[in-house]
This record gives structure tokens, sequence and C-alpha cells, in this order.
């Protein structure tokens, strides 16, 4: 037996490429120096605003590139052997699991995609009795109670199916719907419950009211009568329902099933609800006073498990004896389904999956990215050397559904419980940023717990990503706004990072923080180049002049750099080009709308508010979506930016092409047609739903012509100034 422990549940190694990486950064950067130093040489000389915006753009291109190469020193690759789990521990003594859904919005995140997102999760593999599904409807909508009523029913018959079949995919949307789908005996029946299944809550959900005919077991009545005209989303009492108990409800073959408790926290305009956080916070809450489970899974609404072993791949880390005790948690990467052939929005997050996330595992660990991270309950009561009072809502009880437990529930999820508590700031998921994940990651991270990143060769979870431009823009914009609030919150992970963890870990972390800075030296090199071209005004050294070739080695290794990680993890290069254009996209719109956005918040003009993203999709956008077509359609102010650069290059190439014909030469302006050329490019699908596009994904002849006028006044004012 001594022997046979010795059998490793994982390994760790440093990827090939650190130290040709380590390599590059030290050259880039002294050709970073180089060019800044150019910059000051001139402002010297002649001190200009054209000089100082050039300064600016290329100083923050800086601090980007050098915070991102920190991902880049210590990319660590993991293996897991699930087959050796065996050897530590027996099944009977697995930790218990506590499942966290999150869903705010019933049109939004339909419910039977919620349901399909639990019902994966009840089906792992992993000990019914220890199993248990939260799910939070932040919408306080009785057509999502409605839903996990019908998926509850459901569940007895997937479960054994899922169970008996060996089914690996047991997400039923995904399994039924898949284009080789496996062929059970069962099969057919299961789905046609599952059919009716979907069809009964769609119904429900298009008319905005339950038909009685759909009322068919006990209790159901009773629950559903607490919407009454007074309920509302914003102003509600809590609801706590269990839907399933393990030890009373059993499936069809007569097993346990896992726990399924639906909760709708308490609203009320008088009270901050500080969004998904103090949704998490409730549930963290709720089920302590319940099962109270030592491992936690964090899961989005639209996120379903694909591969039922993925528990046990966590368990491989949080119960190795000879892991670091600090271990917080374990994250897991976000993969999307339904993404078409070359992503033209850059929704797979590529860079953040495949370089950030294996870089920051040879730091301190993954930041969490909102869904897929196994917790210890602990990390959310106090840093490793602290004990706090984890328990003190536990009650004892052998019934989750006993009137005292549902009574502690219920208190725990009011909207004034944690008045005067340190839940939020130094308790539970924290406060203060839309982006609650990362913010929370890093704090955890800052008191001293570390993180593991499992990127099985399986995706673990699949999910969901904007197929419109409109939905992409606004999410990252949210994001951009997020992320802004941690970088000025009164605990900035980022100094914080960089006195508790290493220079590194910090780096990374305003790496992510400052990402809608990004907007400056986009926005910068999209119309200050071009507008200097269209006044004849040459901004950049010649071709003869070395320093022109400088930016040159910069562009290209930059770039270079980019292409040979996107392309040698598997990525092909059409993919890659699509989703350099997205994070231009980014920078022009989403970033300068979430900059300024978050400077208005902070002199208390705006209060931006968090805006769930619509997963609904319609079948014609979808078509589009599927043959690479981007998507504008809605006047939308978002598109502006996009649509006002892409005339303004236009123009400048067409007339620096002009000059270089009159003057028999493209020295003087090289670079400008350059720079001009490249955004023309990355601009094609832009000029196309602006001029020859008629279908309902067509940019609104509105913003066209709002564009016109920008691109005209901008022209008049750079020619005064020029």
């Amino acid at each position: 037996m001594a022997g046979t422990q010795r059998l490793p549940l994982h390994t760790q190694m440093l990827m090939p490429r650190a130290g040709i990486n380590r390599a590059f950064a030290l050259l880039y950067s002294c050709a970073i120096l180089a060019l800044l130093y150019n910059h000051f040489i001139d402002l010297l000389q002649s001190t200009s605003m054209v000089s100082v915006f050039l300064l600016l753009a290329d100083s923050v291109l800086a601090f980007m590139w050098v915070t991102a190469q920190a991902f880049r020193m210590y990319p660590t690759h993991r293996q897991v052997f699930v087959e050796h789990l065996e050897h530590y521990v027996k099944e009977s003594d697995y930790p218990g699991l506590d499942v966290f859904i999150c869903t705010a919005d019933p049109y939004k995140e339909p419910p039977m995609d919620v349901a399909n997102s639990a019902l994966s999760v009840m089906t792992y593999d992993y000990p019914t009795e220890k199993l248990s599904v939260y799910v939070s409807d932040d919408g306080g909508s009785k057509l999502t109670l409605f839903a996990f009523m019908e998926a509850a029913r459901f569940a007895a018959h997937w479960l054994p199916y899922c169970r008996k079949n060996k089914v690996v995919e047991r997400c039923p949307k995904a399994h039924f719907g898949s284009s080789n789908p496996s062929r059970f005996p069962e099969t057919d029946q299961i789905k046609m419950m599952y059919e009716s299944m979907r069809v009964r809550v769609e119904n429900v959900v298009k008319r905005g009211s339950i038909s009685h005919d759909y009322i068919t077991k006990e209790g159901e009545s009773e629950a559903l009568s607490r919407w009454t005209d007074g309920f509302t989303p914003q102003n509600h009492p809590p609801v706590v329902q269990v839907l399933l108990e393990n030890g009373k409800d059993k499936d069809v073959t007569g097993h346990g099933v896992p726990n399924l408790v639906y909760i709708s926290r308490e609203k009320s305009t008088d009270s901050p609800h500080h969004f998904k956080a103090g949704a998490l916070n409730v549930l963290l809450r709720v089920s302590a006073t319940m099962t109270n489970a030592p491992v936690i899974l964090t899961l989005d609404s639209d996120m379903y498990s694909n591969d039922p072993q993925t528990p046990l791949r966590a368990l491989c880390y949080l119960l190795d004896p000879s892991m670091d005790p600090k271990l917080g948690y374990v994250q897991f990467p976000q993969v999307f389904y339904g993404i078409n052939k070359n992503d033209i929005y850059g929704g797979e997050l590529s860079h953040v999956f495949e370089v950030h996330m294996p870089g920051m595992d040879g730091l301190a660990g993954p930041i969490h990215v909102g869904s897929g991270g196994f917790f210890r309950r602990r990390v959310f009561y106090g840093c490793p050397s602290e004990t706090l009072e984890m328990n003190r809502d536990r009650q004892v009880s052998d019934s989750i559904n006993s009137r005292e437990v549902l009574a502690m529930a219920h208190h725990v999820a009011g909207c004034k419980y944690e008045n005067q508590t340190e839940w939020g700031r130094k308790m539970g998921f924290r406060y203060g940023s839309l982006v609650e994940d990362l913010y929370t990651s890093c704090l955890l991270q800052c008191e001293g717990w570390k993180s593991i990143y499992c990127n099985p060769k399986r995706p673990a979870f699949l999910g969901k990503s904007p197929i419109n431009l409109h939905d992409f823009l606004n999410q990252t914009m949210r994001w951009s706004v997020g992320l802004l609030e941690v970088a000025f919150s009164k605990y900035s992970p980022i100094t914080f990072g960089v006195q508790s963890i290493s220079l590194l870990s910090g780096l990374c972390f305003a790496h992510y923080t400052f990402w809608a800075i990004w907007a400056i030296p986009v926005t910068i090199y999209a119309f200050l180049p071009q507008l200097a071209l269209l006044n004849s005004t040459s901004i950049f050294p010649k071709i003869s002049d070395p320093w022109c070739w400088l930016y040159v080695v910069l562009f290209l290794g930059a770039y270079g750099q980019d292409y040979l990680e996107f392309v040698l993890s598997g990525g092909p290069t059409q993919k890659w080009w699509n989703h350099q254009r997205a994070w231009m996209m980014r920078g022009l719109s989403s970033f300068t709308f979430g900059l300024v956005e978050y400077l208005l918040k902070y002199v208390g003009i705006s209060t931006f508010g968090f805006n769930v993203t619509s997963k609904v999709v319609e079948e014609e956008q979808s078509k589009r979506y599927q043959k690479g077509i981007f998507e504008f359609g809605v006047p939308s102010p978002v598109f502006l930016p996009l649509t006002t650069a892409a005339i303004i290059n236009l123009v400048a190439f067409l007339s620096g092409f002009a000059q270089a014909c009159r003057q028999r030469s493209i020295e003087d302006v090289f670079l400008q047609m350059f720079l001009a050329g490249f955004a023309v490019v990355n601009c094609c699908p832009v000029y196309e739903v602006m001029a020859w596009r008629r279908d309902q994904g067509k940019l609104p002849l509105k913003i066209t012509v709002i564009s016109v006028v920008l691109a005209w006044a901008l022209y008049s004012a750079s020619s005064m100034a020029f």
C-alpha cells in the first residue's frame, strides 16, 4: 500500500517556451527603451501636442506589454491522474460538494438553459448524498422556479439513464442535440420526456404565466403562491424552496438524488444588493445552514458540465496531502460552444486561457473567472492563518427541509442580514466591483491563498459567448468598468499583491485591472497619423531614418509573438487575425466607453449598473453568425468609434496614395500609410455593413450619418491644428 500511495495524483512542469519568452522579453525591452528615448529627445527639441500624444500612446503600450510579460515568465502545464485517486481516499470519504448556479433574468437567461446546467452537474460521478445544487434566481421569477420544478421531476429519469448507460455528455440539451448522438434502448423515451418538459417551460416563459394544468405535484401551488401583486424583482421577501432532498426523494430506480434548492434572496429598494457577489454570498450562507459542504463549485447559468469526472480532477489537488495547505481553489477554463469557425468576435478569449492562466499558474495561481472554480469553503472566512467562525449559521438537522433549517435559511437570505458584518469585505465574495470574480480571487491570493489551473483535454465546462457585436462590446465595456473599480479600490490588489505575493503577480493584476487604458493608444493610432496624412503632414521618421525601422521591429515583434503563441496552441491563422481585430474593436469602443463611464461614475455623474448579457439567440442572427457575418443591427453609440475610424482611415489611405503618386515616393508617409492600410483591412466588415448589406444585421443609416459628420468634424479640427 505504501508503494501504491506514491502514485502521483498530478504532475507539473514548466513549459519549454519559458526560456524563449525570457530572452525575447529582454531584447524587446531594449527596443522599447530606445523608442521612448527617441520620444524624449523629440520633446526636448520641439514640444508639440503630436509628440506628446505619441509619447503617451507608446508609454501605455509599453506598460501593457511589460505587464503582459509576467504571464510568460513561468508558464506551467499540469496533468491529472484521476485513476490514482482511489489509492488516497475512499469514495465514501469524499468531501461534500455544493454547486452554486446564478441567474438573474428569465428573458435574457432562458430558464431551460439554466435547468440544463443544473441537470448536468446533478449527474456527476460523485456520491449523490454528498452533492447539492443551489440555484440563485436574482430575477425573483416564478417562471424560473417552475422550470426547476420541471427539472426536478425529469431528474428522476435522467440520473439513472446517465448512470446506467455511462453517458459522458450529461447536459440533456447537448446530449439530445448532438450531431452524432449516443443511442440506447431508453433514449427515445427519455428524449420525449425532455422535449415535453422543454415545451412546457418555454410556453410558460412565452406567456409569462403558469397554467394550473402544469401544477401536478403537492406543494407546488403553495410555493408559487408567494408571487403576489406586490412581488417584484426589485422588492420581494426571500424565497427558499427545497425541490429535491437526498434521503427523502428517489429516482425511478430507487436510488437517492442530490439536493436541489431554489433561492431568491430578499430584495428591497432601500438596501444595496451588490449584484452577483451579493447573490453568491447569500448562497454561501443558505448552503451553510443546510449542507455546509467543504467544497464549493461556482457555475454560470449558461455553463454546463461536459465531463462527469470534473469534481474528481479537482479532488486530485484538494485532497493531495503533499499540496500546499494554502491551496484555496482549483480553476477550470471557460470553453465556449457554438463559436463559428473563425471566431469573428474573439469570443474564445484564447490568450486568457492559453497564455495568461498557465502563466499565473506558475506564480501564485490563476484568477477566478466567475465560473468553473472549485473552492474550499473556508477561503471565504479569512486568510489561511486565521480561524474564523465558519459555521455560525449552521443548524444541525436531519432534514434540510425542516422548519428550523428553512427559517434560518430565510433569515440569512434577508437583505438586512449583512448590516454591521464583514460580509463583502473580509468574508465571502468581495463587494466594490462589477467583476467580483477577479476582485475576490485577487484579494484571496493577497491574503495568502493559492490557486491551481486545471485544463484537461476534454473541456470540463461548455458555455455560450455573445454572437452579435453589440452584446460583445457591451460585455467588454462592463468588464472594463469593473476592472477599473478594482484598480482604484480601497483594497487594490495591485499594490497589495506586490507587497504580499510577488512583483510578477502584481504585474499580472495590473495588466488585467488596467485593460481599459488600452483605449488610449488604440484611439491615438487610429486617428492621429491618419488626420495628419489628410493634412499632408508627416509625423513619423522617413524610411531612410533608422528610427523608422525601430517602429517596424516593434510592430512585427509584438504581433509575431502573439501569432506564434496562438498557432502553437492550436489556433488557425484566420482565427488569430479575427482575434487581433477584436482587440482593436475593444480598444476603440468598449474600453473607450468603459474608461469614460468609470470617470463619470467616479465624479458622481453616472452610476453604471450590472446589465445581464442576453443568452437568447435569434434564428436568423445565428445563421449569419455561423457564416462569419458581422452583426451590427441596432443603432448603438458603441459603434460610432469603429465606424468613424473606418471612414477616416479609408479616406486617409486614399489621400496618402494620391500624394505618393504625385511625389512618386512614399518615403515621407510610409508609416502613416501603413497604419491607415492596416486599419482599412481590419475594417472590411465595417465597410460591408455600411455600404452593401441589406439584411437585419446591417449598420443602421443613423449611425452611418453620424459617423460621417464626426469624421468631417475631426478633419476640420485637425486642419486648424496642423
